[in-house]
């Protein structure tokens, strides 16, 4: 009696890369952990759409890269700040610089949650950018988030997921940006501090919106 035997489906493994727009050593220019050494991982693409954006050209620029060659390279730019320490724990204790995945937005990559997680595994302090629009919930713990919360001047404010506000933690920040049209001139943008011991802390600075050079992450003389 023949007996149908049907061929197994052979499931082809979710190819580990990224699609990268820049990888960069820099100085943070925003949160708590301003005016640090910083390696930024910025990938491509972003479904919003705010007005006062300033990184368009994230949208579509970038080159598929692999995970380990990702990680490869956060580790050349942090070498230098390696070199003088005797030992394993002293490299992971309080190790610099940060790395921070920015966008574009990250989440919309899956392969963004792998990445960050192996950069903790490596002993980096990882900093997450993301707009908020996105669950953040699957992101590895040890991550501090940086949400946006978009105000209605944003024109995207209709994309905040308000459910991301229960999944924050006290290491993480929330960071709201108000453009201001009528204040001053050139528009500026305000930035308060962020989430801290569980708290939002609301301490504005006007910045300018445009960045120091060629450096796109750092804004310029910061008002109280």
């Amino acid at each position: 009696m023949f007996t149908y035997r049907p061929t197994p489906v052979r499931l082809l493994p979710v190819s580990d890369t990224l699609v990268i727009n820049e990888i960069y050593l820099s100085l943070q220019g925003e949160s708590t952990f301003a005016g640090l050494p910083c390696v930024f991982v910025r990938l491509t693409a972003c479904d919003l759409r705010c007005s006062y954006c300033d990184t368009a050209y994230a949208f579509a620029e970038g080159t598929k890269q692999s995970l380990p060659s990702i990680r490869a390279e956060v580790q050349r730019l942090a070498k230098p700040f390696r070199e003088g320490r005797s030992s394993k724990s002293e490299v992971r204790s309080g190790r610099l610089p940060l790395v921070e995945l920015t966008g574009g937005e990250p989440l919309l990559q899956e392969n963004s949650l792998p990445l960050m997680q192996g950069l903790c595994d490596d002993g980096f302090t990882v900093l997450l950018e993301t707009s908020g629009a996105h669950d953040i919930s699957p992101v590895d713990p040890r991550v501090r988030r940086i949400m946006d919360l978009k105000c209605p001047g944003s024109g995207e404010v209709a994309r905040n997921r308000w459910d991301n506000l229960r999944h924050l933690k006290s290491t993480d920040e929330i960071k709201p940006v108000s453009f201001l049209t009528s204040v001053v001139s050139p528009p500026r943008r305000c930035r308060p501090s962020g989430l801290t011991d569980g708290k939002l802390h609301v301490r504005p600075k006007l910045c300018s919106i445009h960045g120091i050079g060629h450096d796109r992450e750092i804004h310029p003389r910061s008002v109280e």
